[in-house]
């Protein structure tokens, strides 16, 4: 492998990958890598504690997972098995689902809320959509940022950092950050919002919208008689207004809006209220050719649903949901699930299955106090860092056997000690991993995983550029080392040994299911059945009899060589008038929220009130079903802890899976403020001043929970009161490079997960990784 770059037929990322796309060839000739399975012969387990790993066989390895799911199953207790899934292609229906739901156990556990759950919670609340956005860059004439930085980190890189220079010249960009984000060093306006305020400010922006009579008519509605009653403190009769395609902006404008002003927002986001004015009102004279870009900046904070349900409703007010040069959901990408219900999923599920799967999950989902609302149900999304707390408690069971892939919970996770502990307390731990991580130093059995991008058959379905895509992945090298596809190719070996162990139903499902749709064979191998299970998943593309849009295949050989499908472009306004929410229209009082919140109190014997007090929200009454201001929860007592840490995600920074290689340190200076070969605490020149602090200076950081030490970056590009470091260094796991010295567990520079808080956004189960955690600094 000599050089990386984006399908060259692509009308999304425009035939590019971002710059962390190179840095791939790197990883997969990592040669610190896992070579071979591997495990543990020492049973103390901890930080610091040499597994004394030894290397075995594929098969004595399987052979000793298969056993120890055994025991569960025979002790009646396959609940007890946990899987954990951190990244993943969309073959993950396999392991992440098939495996735990025929083996009996409720307890398959995503990434999901660590990514950006709370993002999804307000265009679902407003349109029925819960899945992030879309963006028409190339016809946009206003960019309002909320809390991300597209140019660096997000899911649309290639696509901004090709677009945004057309976007300078034809439009406005400002960006609300406290960070002097790369996106904000290439924005019109920049404002350094106080962490935890983007709702303030988001709500006076409507108010302004409003007062100024900027909404559009098209899509919200008008008075009767054409005259703006929108006045600052004055409630307004709803008869007198025609609502057109959105539900509720009157009673939105008289439970919240009108004492929203400028003025008050000011006081408390730090934003002046003529900035206040001039981009929100510029925002809605360039409507609908505009839009709201709501990021997780804005949105993963304690409370942070009701920012982004703020924040995204400003779309419905201006009329660019939906617009040419607005915010977009997708068109449809027809890949198909394997069969998970149904009469072809139930004869593998026996009985001993059924009564497992109906425990209550690890991660206290769907509880009182972690509604998790996710597409509008009680505890239908993931609350992913709080199954620590649920192992660690045994709440509601202890959990006995466990597997992990592509995924680092001890590194990712915020309150990262609780995952340490967690980890120690599980008594057998299987890691399918590339890298020998934190999470990899408390495993039983150690399986190495084939290198996601290429090693190994996958697909991945997203959208960007007005277009939604099927990307294949395929073994395009011959595998380094001797390791497996975690997702598909492993799952069938333990299925094997599972059916030697007297359990069948997992290996007669796969061998009966996942026929190749060509030829009608059945899996013999392992190889066999990853190659047949992406060919079943992704017919609806390669099969021209199945194929309805988009791209056309005569076949699969045809498909495999594209290596990419690509749907049919965007129409605007396609959502128009039917949205998927209980009125059908865009809500800003929201019907469908007032419906969730209302089954999830009645599920847990509660009101909705009672909800909100136990989630940790303000707000009480129909407030609960609106955009609306909720004051900041940041931990640690101002006067002990002055500081707001500000997470931020380095440009060069693959999950932190780029900590092991050299150049990702040579050139950490490409992101904003940072500095090469430093794990860089950037901390604005006047608050070093009263510190006492100069460039290179060593400094503890200490927050209510956690400490570590880095070195201080005098940068004018965060605001003052706060602190900002990169995510992506602080491994004492992982490689001879990431880590100081991998050998004695010592860190390479400080993971923020580890001194910030544990919190969330209750009601979307979302991690809060911003406003959340306050700091002091002290010379080390």
């Amino acid at each position: 492998m000599v050089k990386v770059r984006g399908n060259q037929r692509s009308k999304s990322n425009h035939g590019y990958v971002c710059p962390r796309g190179h840095l791939s060839i790197g990883q997969m000739y990592d040669p610190d890598r896992i070579k071979v399975p591997m495990k543990r012969t020492n049973p103390k387990k901890g930080r610091g504690v040499d597994p004394k790993f030894v290397p075995i066989s594929w098969d004595e390895a399987l052979e000793t997972v298969a056993e120890k799911m055994m025991e569960l199953r025979r002790a009646g207790e396959p609940e007890k098995f946990m899987l954990m899934r951190g990244r993943y292609t969309y073959c993950r229906d396999v392991l992440y689902d098939a495996v735990p739901k025929i083996f009996g156990s409720p307890n398959n556990i995503s990434h999901s809320a660590l990514c950006a759950e709370a993002e999804k919670f307000g265009a679902y609340y407003t349109e029925g959509y819960w899945d992030y956005r879309d963006y028409d860059l190339e016809n946009t004439k206003y960019v309002l940022l909320f809390g991300g930085d597209p140019l660096a980190s997000n899911r649309q890189v290639p696509n901004a950092i090709h677009q945004w220079g057309k976007v300078m010249d034809q439009a406005t960009i400002a960006v609300v950050d406290p960070r002097f984000s790369a996106s904000a060093s290439k924005a019109h306006e920049w404002l350094p919002v106080i962490p935890g305020q983007d709702g303030a400010l988001a709500v006076a922006m409507a108010h302004v919208i409003l007062t100024q009579g900027l909404w559009s008519r098209e899509f919200v509605g008008d008075f009767q008689d054409g005259q703006n009653r929108f006045k600052a403190g004055q409630s307004v009769d709803e008869g007198l207004f025609d609502e057109k395609l959105t539900n509720g902006v009157v009673k939105w404008w008289n439970l919240e809006l009108k004492d929203r002003t400028p003025e008050w927002a000011a006081g408390l986001c730090g934003i002046p209220a003529e900035q206040i004015v001039r981009v929100a009102s510029g925002l809605a004279k360039a409507a609908p050719n505009c839009m709201v870009w709501m990021a997780p900046g804005a949105a993963m904070q304690p409370r942070g649903a009701y920012a982004a349900f703020a924040a995204h409703a400003l779309n419905g007010l201006v009329g660019s949901v939906d617009s040419e040069g607005g915010t977009l959901q997708k068109m449809k990408a027809p890949y198909e699930h394997i069969p998970l219900y149904g009469d072809k999923f139930k004869p593998y599920i026996d009985e001993i299955a059924a009564k497992g799967g109906k425990h209550k999950k690890i991660d206290q989902r769907g509880t009182l106090e972690f509604p998790a609302l996710a597409s509008g149900k009680s505890g239908g999304g993931v609350v992913t860092n709080r199954a620590a707390d649920g192992i660690l408690n045994a709440d509601p069971y202890d959990i006995k056997v466990a597997v992990g892939y592509w995924n680092n919970f001890t590194f990712s996770c915020t309150g990262a000690e609780r995952w340490e502990k967690a980890m120690e307390k599980i008594p057998f731990f299987v890691h399918i991993t590339t890298n020998p991580a934190e999470m990899t130093q408390y495993a039983d059995i150690v399986l190495p995983a084939a290198f996601h991008k290429f090693e190994r058959w996958g697909f991945v379905p997203s959208k960007f550029n007005r277009y939604s895509y099927i990307s294949l992945q395929q073994p395009v090298v011959k595998p380094l080392w001797d390791v497996r596809i975690d997702e598909t190719e492993i799952s069938w070996l333990l299925a094997e040994k599972l059916k030697e162990k007297g359990f069948p139903n997992l290996y007669d499902y796969f061998h009966n299911e996942m026929v190749d749709l060509e030829t009608g064979q059945k899996p013999t191998n392992s190889q066999e059945f990853a190659l047949f299970t992406v060919k079943y998943m992704t017919q609806n593309m390669w099969d021209p009899a199945k194929n309805k849009d988009g791209d056309k295949f005569s076949g699969w050989s045809e498909f495999l060589a594209a290596g990419l499908w690509q749907s049919s472009q965007y129409p605007f306004k396609m959502n128009w008038g039917k949205w998927k929410t209980e009125t059908k229209k865009f809500e800003f009082y929201s019907e469908t929220l007032k419906k969730a919140l209302t089954e999830h109190a009645e599920k847990n014997k509660a009101t909705v009130d009672g909800v909100m007090e136990a989630a940790q929200y303000v707000a009480r009454g129909e407030q609960a079903f609106i955009p609306h201001y909720e004051p900041p929860k940041i931990h640690g007592d101002e006067k002990e802890f002055p500081f707001v840490f500000i997470d931020n995600k380095n440009r060069l920074n693959r999950e932190a899976r780029s900590a092991n290689l050299p150049n990702f340190h040579e050139f950490t200076k490409v992101g904003p403020g940072d500095v090469s070969h430093q794990d860089a605490l950037k901390i604005n020149p006047a608050d070093a001043r009263i510190l006492g602090l100069k460039d290179g200076d060593t400094v503890k950081v200490i927050s209510p929970v956690a400490e570590m030490t880095v070195t201080v970056a005098l940068w004018e590009g965060v605001r003052p009161g706060t602190v900002n470091k990169s995510y992506g260094q602080g491994h004492w796991a992982y490689g001879k490079v990431a880590a100081a010295d991998y050998h004695a567990a010592k860190p390479r520079g400080g993971n923020n997960n580890e001194i910030l808080v544990a919190d969330y956004d209750r009601l979307s189960g979302s991690t809060a990784r911003h406003a959340v955690t306050r700091v002091k600094i002290v010379k080390a």
